[in-house]
């Protein structure tokens, strides 16, 4: 583990990248990092003992990242958590290698969680398009109702104590698991950012675009249910999805 040395103050904000073997793009990421305009923040990276060039990169750069891990994970989840308790920041927030924030948007960030009291806070994403939509009051029957996790979501510390870090027993959709969490327990407010504040570039060939559709359905399925909602709605709700994908692709 490499430590740049500490800052005097505490940050408000960290920023959290998780990477394994991904020397192509991880240097676009880390600059995307080093260039914001709002300085008040902390950088951890948590390498998961990439066997090519990406943590001679990390440590090439190591001046500007407050904390290095290279260490075998379980998986995805088990690395975002080891960032979030070395994190000293009260708000967190995740770029994963491939994925890149705009040089605004922590700027943003401190300025909607200062003048709106919020808990969590969502920005409009870029992917194939501007990925823009927040309707947490759809929850119950809606699977797409946020943009993004990665560049696209920031959260108190606080809600992580609350409710607990990322789920390492899930293959996949731990970050939904979260936020769904967060969306059922109304104790927090939350809001997104307006469409023209796009935070950051999500990677086309990342980890959860490699998914397909079916199998992310399936996913997202078993965590409503997990998490208390009927299984009979749950299905009826994962038949729909795919009779509605089957439908638009005909079309």
């Amino acid at each position: 583990m490499a430590k740049k040395k500490l800052k005097i103050y505490k940050p408000k904000i960290s920023i959290i990248t998780v990477v394994k073997n991904d020397e192509n793009k991880i240097l676009n990421t880390l600059r995307s990092v080093f260039i914001q305009k709002y300085k008040n923040f902390e950088y951890i990276v948590i390498d998961g003992k990439s066997k090519d060039k990406t943590f001679k990169i990390l440590k090439e750069n190591k001046k500007r990242i407050d904390v290095i891990i290279s260490q075998k994970d379980k998986n995805l989840w088990e690395a975002m958590n080891k960032g979030i308790s070395l994190s000293r920041g009260n708000i967190i927030g995740f770029v994963n290698s491939g994925d890149i924030i705009h040089k605004n948007t922590l700027s943003l960030v401190n300025k909607y969680f200062n003048n709106h009291k919020i808990d969590y806070l969502f920005g409009p994403v870029e992917k194939d398009r501007v990925l823009f939509r927040f309707e947490p009051k759809k929850i119950n029957y809606r699977f797409n109702i946020y943009p993004s996790h990665s560049t696209g979501f920031f959260v108190v510390k606080k809600i992580h104590h609350d409710l607990g870090f990322y789920d390492v027993n899930l293959n996949f959709g731990a970050d939904y698991d979260f936020i769904y969490k967060i969306l059922k327990s109304k104790r927090y407010r939350g809001k997104i950012a307006k469409k023209n504040e796009v935070f950051g570039k999500f990677d086309l060939n990342g980890y959860s675009s490699k998914i397909p559709f079916y199998k992310s359905y399936y996913y997202e399925s078993i965590i409503r249910y997990r998490n208390g909602q009927n299984l009979f709605f749950v299905i009826f709700l994962f038949l729909l999805k795919i009779l509605n994908k089957a439908y638009n692709y005909i079309k």
